[in-house]
């Protein structure tokens, strides 16, 4: 008999233009495995007020209460960007929940966190509870949620009466970064539970925080109260577990407690997030210069990015440089620019420029793509600005990111910590060495001087030293051993982490009852 899940998460690269991260991925790519099973699997996430616009069939509305009065949302059928038998997208809109300012999806609340977001998904999950009671959907099996964005629905299934029918599905819950919790207060504030719910009675001891006793941590929520709660790579549940030590260490990030009575209680499993290794797009080879000038002059076009048209200029300057006379050696990263991806940047100005005399010795290059938090991109542009071979292309483009997982020869990944990462598996399906910090899901995907090459060190500025000397080893290797390099660059390629294997142990441990 086949089983229904539903997949609710902020984002679903399933569909176009819903996507800021790797949660977009995995919720893209779990569902097509449950569907090739046999299975029925339904994804809903918000509209963000834009998402049901063109190519939508409304399938219902829905009525619930929300802040004490009643409210009415809409849900839509989508089309996914691979029409697949046994797959349904929905978008969900409210007139209160819009697009954010990071990918249209998430706010920055820099004076209050999540205030923004904890609003817009509370409203969604009580909405979505709503669905599920009026049947919807039809009968759901396993409920899966992802991120603290979702626990809300943890919370009503627990506390509130209107949806006893929940706790008649098994509810799972995925942590895809533990370090960001949805933490808010209790009550005295438009963005709390009291605001939210003023006319449930719940128990805070199961939902507090426990650095910040009056305020609900989302996070801790869908710890403390799913079926079983999951992490996206083996090393990353064990980090976890243990207490953080910034900056030195990111662990637990308070919630190691949690963590271990899960574990206890045997709800907390850790299981590698795949990639996919059929329908690889593949792009033109050689015109990779090419391409970053023609994007470059595309973005020089666009009024929202008029304030750093000097920078792009720039930028174009040096990569027509780089064309007439091509590099002998291309490290590159492709991320988005935070604390979790180059901390180790931030903290050592030093470091960059290790990495670009090392370079320069070589005729080496090493570009950077990506855009994020302010601080980070202003490191980066002061950076090209300084050093000729270092080439920071600050804005998003998909044909340029294939092209430098295909045609670059060492990918750089030194995350401060990573639950998962994809990017590495990306670079490795090319045959394209990584260089990682051996932590959470780098340490279960990349081996030192097998599949590519990691660092560690117990304190930070013992991290940075390693990375340095390995950087450095690696770029050696290249020039003075090119038969050890291959043999690394085709044990990459050869590498599967496939979702096939992953699906398999969700279905194992996580979809099937103790």
């Amino acid at each position: 008999m086949k089983r229904k899940f539903l997949f609710v998460a902020a984002e679903n690269d399933g569909i176009p233009r819903c996507k800021a991260g790797g949660m977009g991925d995995v919720v893209r790519d779990v569902p097509r495995q449950i569907a090739s099973r046999g299975d029925l699997a339904h994804v809903i996430t918000p509209s963000y007020s834009r998402l049901h616009n063109s190519d939508a069939t409304k399938l219902t509305d829905v009525h619930f209460v929300f802040r004490g009065v009643p409210h009415n949302a809409e849900i839509f059928e989508v089309t996914g960007k691979k029409e697949i038998t046994g797959i349904k997208h929905y978008v969900l809109h409210h007139p209160d929940i819009k697009a954010g300012d990071i990918a249209h999806i998430y706010y920055n609340d820099p004076d209050q966190p999540f205030y923004t977001d904890a609003n817009v998904f509370s409203l969604f999950c009580t909405a979505v509870a709503a669905a599920i009671r009026d049947d919807a959907f039809g009968k759901i099996d396993i409920l899966h949620l992802h991120d603290w964005h979702t626990s809300m629905l943890l919370f009503l299934r627990e506390f509130n009466p209107r949806f006893q029918n929940l706790r008649n599905i098994r509810m799972v819950y995925s942590i895809h970064n533990l370090a960001i919790q949805g933490i808010r207060p209790f009550d005295n504030n438009y963005s709390s539970v009291q605001a939210f719910f003023p006319d449930i009675n719940y128990d805070r001891d199961k939902l507090y925080d426990r650095r910040y006793p009056d305020c609900i941590n989302l996070m801790a929520v869908g710890i403390r109260l799913a079926d079983a709660v999951h992490t996206v790579s083996p090393s990353y549940k064990e980090d976890i577990q243990k207490p953080s030590d910034p900056p030195h260490f990111i662990g637990g990030e308070g919630l190691e407690e949690d963590l271990q009575q899960a574990e206890r209680e045997g709800r907390l499993f850790g299981i590698l997030n795949g990639a996919n290794y059929s329908d690889v797009t593949q792009v033109e080879k050689g015109i990779l210069w090419r391409q970053c000038v023609r994007r470059l002059f595309r973005w020089l076009q666009e009024e929202k990015k008029d304030y750093k048209a000097h920078y792009m200029a720039h930028t174009g300057e040096k990569i027509t440089r780089w064309q007439e006379h091509k590099p002998d050696f291309i490290c590159t990263s492709v991320a988005r620019l935070t604390e979790q991806k180059f901390y180790f940047f931030k903290k050592e100005p030093g470091l960059l420029r290790g990495l670009m005399e090392k370079l320069q010795k070589v005729n080496g290059v090493y570009i950077l793509l990506g855009t994020g938090a302010p601080e980070y991109e202003e490191i980066f542009r002061e950076a090209s600005y300084e050093f000729k071979n270092f080439i920071f292309i600050n804005a998003q483009s998909e044909s340029i990111i294939d092209m430098l997982y295909q045609e670059s020869d060492l990918y750089l990944m030194p995350s401060q910590f990573e639950p998962c990462g994809i990017s590495q598996m990306l670079a490795m399906r090319n045959g394209q060495p990584c260089l990682v910090h051996n932590t959470g899901g780098l340490k279960d995907t990349v081996r030192h001087l097998v599949t590519g090459f990691s660092f560690d060190g117990v304190t930070t500025k013992e991290k940075i030293g390693n990375f340095l000397r390995v950087f450095s080893d690696a770029v050696d290797l290249y020039f003075q051993d090119r038969s050890a390099w291959n043999e690394i660059a085709a044990n990459a390629r050869k590498e599967r982490f496939t979702w096939e294997k992953s699906v398999d142990t969700y279905y194992k441990e996580l979809y099937s009852p103790v």
